[in-house]
């Protein structure tokens, strides 16, 4: 019988399971299992992977988390429980902190004295700290209060200010024979309500004054949203735990203290519909009558004033002085913004009125990457979109600089501009790779469309907190603000949904239907790729690799990661490499400008499409590029190039082993990686098979008729049951290669 036995229990919630058992895995203990109640098939598969170690109960999708708690409990063989949900985490060598500690109170039960009644510790309460989307692992309130009890086990009416512990089960661990006697009284959704009822059904309690848990709060606004009528349960909550206790005096002041905090705040700080904040009143002020103590004293200030308020059942006193309140906050607010308000700029002015007229149903906004031009995702959509809707009329934004280089005949507003004002503010339909400027208002008429840029294999978003060389004073805040307007957002693949989810927690509809920038991948013929390798001046029967290297956040510049002279010269006349950087050697001496004279580099860093680079390549190599999961779609053979995987995935953060899980071979060296080409390597049979499953897994949507597939559903909105349908990929025939294409 294991000491303790760990129940993770509920849904793969964007994604953070995987990090918990990978976290468990790391430090196993001999004297712990690990049981998953893996909550519908994305927790199950991630519970699976670290199987047999870990006992696995499936559950189906939208169980609730204390049927999944109580699947999980009964399957333990353990002595104790400790319930850690699947979004939270344990920081390294918690079990064994709890399993030592409820060790230490088995032992000293065992020498109780014989018959005591209550005599056995119930519950343990740990210290945790608490993780955000916004902050990482900010230490808890909880651990003085858990010092000053100490470590012997008492009686909770001794300390019934453990009460005022963060009410989680994740920093309590329970007694199995506790559980399995109160399970019933445990067994509520409501986790604060289950807390609580485990401290008030114990015989006796005893404290753990060190960090053995991480709770994670989600971001509110990429959960469903709560009706309004939801607020009455934190009542009923509050009563259900009062009404056992009614005899328990100081339970029953620190229950009733914490009712009326709970109470007063959620009226204050939620703007409920007027009935429904009436009847929250209403039921608010019984409960505070009903349950308050024999010479309860209120606290002093403004809080009592609120309390008596309350209790006195005044809904329009204290209304008003809510409204007292308030207008007194915004004096001293408009003090201090008035400074920064001095001559409203034209531009706001222009736009706000431009807001006040109809949205155009048949306007429609087209961005890549910051005002680039006519690129990535959204040029895909924009060419579907005037085939199969001509009648919406298509304008992008560009800069000034790049409007030269817009194909003929593209409208095009440039920011900052009176057009682009009041283009931003009718259009019906935003499309952007990135983001528009914040200040752009989100009208409820209009749609905005996030296709992204690529495959996340390195962190992005809210998950780049922990990882300040890559974040670079990123105003996280905007960032939410951003992506709370969005409506849709485009994947490639299950992964990329799934860390979208996790990365920009928001309400918009994930579009699984593939990029569309990557149909060209599978629309393309022979002619195409032909005279692909025309334009960039490749000879025929050369064979072309693309080397295309990411960028380092920890890095001020470029650095060059290759010897591309010694690179190219070992590769054979036959080899032509095709660089997509900008650090080409200057200079009459430079080893590099005969090469470039020759047609054996060809500098491609400026060159657009990147997708025709795409198909006139034989070969890709790069490092950690996102490139690297659109080239799959080819079926064409790839090279990891990972000299530095160690800082990077440090310094940048990642969300899976790239070198567990590459696309064909990987090199650590220049010289792995001319031995890779040397040998053949790199398109034998391992590689292939490599390349199979990466396919299988990044370019899951991807069957060249992603753009339609979106332009149906956002901008004709055609049900999704009636798209086109993703085309397995063993079914998908890729652009020749350029050897088929010249055959």
């Amino acid at each position: 019988m294991p000491q303790l036995s760990v129940i993770v229990y509920g849904p793969n919630a964007q994604g953070h399971l995987t990090e918990l058992l990978d976290s468990l895995e790391a430090h196993p203990l001999s004297d712990a299992e690990v049981i998953v109640a893996a909550v519908g098939e994305w927790a199950r598969e991630a519970a699976e992977g670290h199987a047999p170690e870990t006992v696995v109960v499936p559950l189906p999708e939208g169980t609730g988390d204390a049927a999944a708690r109580s699947a999980g409990a009964a399957r333990a063989t353990g002595r104790w429980l400790h319930f850690v949900h699947a979004k939270d985490s344990l920081p390294a060598g918690a079990p064994r902190l709890i399993a030592e500690r409820t060790a230490e109170l088995d032992a000293a039960d065992a020498h109780a004295t014989a018959g005591a009644a209550g005599a056995a510790v119930d519950v343990l309460l740990l210290d945790h700290v608490a993780t955000t989307w916004q902050t990482a692992a900010t230490p808890s309130r909880d651990g003085r209060l858990l010092a000053a009890v100490g470590r012997e086990g008492l009686t909770l009416d001794a300390a019934a200010d453990l009460l005022r512990l963060t009410p989680l089960l994740g920093n309590r661990a329970l007694r199995v024979g506790f559980w399995r006697a109160h399970e019933e009284q445990l067994t509520t959704d409501d986790e604060p309500q289950a807390a609580q009822a485990a401290l008030l059904h114990a015989g006796r309690v005893a404290c753990l004054n060190q960090v053995a848990y991480e709770h994670r709060e989600l971001r509110p606004e990429s959960l469903p949203p709560r009706a309004p009528e939801d607020r009455f349960a934190l009542i009923e909550r509050h009563e259900t735990l009062l009404a056992p206790v009614k005899d328990r005096r100081a339970a029953r002041a620190v229950l009733y203290d914490l009712m009326m905090r709970d109470l007063v705040r959620t009226f204050a700080g939620e703007n409920l519909p007027d009935a429904v904040a009436r009847e929250f009143f209403r039921r608010a002020s019984l409960a505070a009558v009903r349950w308050r103590p024999e010479n309860h004293e209120r606290p002093a200030g403004v809080e009592g004033v609120r309390h008596a308020l309350l209790e006195e059942g005044a809904y329009t006193k204290y209304r008003a002085f809510q409204a007292a309140n308030r207008t007194r906050r915004a004096a001293k607010k408009a003090v201090r913004t008035r400074k920064k308000q001095v001559g409203a700029k034209l531009r706001d002015q222009q736009y706000h009125r431009a807001l006040s007229r109809p949205v155009d149903p048949n306007l429609a906004v087209f961005d890549a990457y910051w005002e680039r031009g006519v690129a990535c995702n959204p040029a895909a959509i924009a060419a579907k979109l005037a085939e199969l809707a001509p009648h919406i009329h298509q304008v992008w934004t560009v800069s000034k600089q790049n409007a030269a280089l817009l194909p003929p005949g593209t409208d095009h507003v440039v920011p900052g501009t009176r057009r682009y004002w009041e283009t931003l503010a009718t259009a019906k339909y935003l499309t952007s790779n990135v983001n528009f400027p914040n200040a752009v208002v989100k009208r409820p008429d209009a749609i905005h469309l996030q296709t992204h840029h690529g495959t996340p294999l390195k962190r992005m978003g809210l998950d780049q907190m922990e990882h300040p060389a890559a974040a670079k004073g990123l105003d996280f805040a905007a960032l939410l603000a951003r992506i709370d307007k969005w409506d849709y957002s485009v994947s490639a693949n299950s992964h990329s949904t799934r860390m979208w989810e996790r990365a920009y927690p928001a309400r918009y509809t994930s579009l699984d239907h593939g990029y569309p920038r990557n149909d060209v991948f599978y629309t393309s013929d022979a002619e195409t790729v032909r005279a692909a390798r025309a334009r960039l001046g490749i000879a025929p029967g050369k064979t072309a690799v693309l080397y295309a290297p990411t960028h380092r956040d920890y890095e001020a510049g470029f650095t060059p990661r290759l010897d591309l002279a010694e690179l190219t010269d070992r590769l054979g006349e036959d080899t032509v490499l095709l660089v997509r950087a900008h650090y080409f050697y200057g200079g009459a001496a430079s080893p590099l400008s005969g090469l470039r004279r020759s047609g054996r580099i060809i500098d491609v860093s400026s060159y657009d499409p990147v997708e025709e680079l795409c198909l006139a390549a034989d070969a890709l190599v790069t490092d950690y590029s996102s490139i690297m999961f659109d080239y799959a779609n080819l079926d064409r053979p790839i090279v990891v190039y990972a000299d530095d995987w160690e800082t990077y995935r440090t310094t940048r953060g990642v969300y899976f082993d790239l070198m567990a899980e590459h696309p064909g071979q990987v090199a650590r060296t220049q010289e792995e990686l001319t031995e890779i080409f040397a040998s053949g390597a790199w398109r034998d049979e391992s590689a292939a098979k490599a390349r199979a499953a990466f396919r299988r897994r990044f370019c899951e949507f991807d069957d060249g008729r992603a753009a339609e597939r979106v332009v149906r559903r956002v901008f004709l909105g055609e049900p999704e049951d009636s798209l086109p349908p993703v085309i397995p990929i063993e079914e998908r025939t890729p652009a020749p290669t350029p050897e088929e294409a010249t055959a």
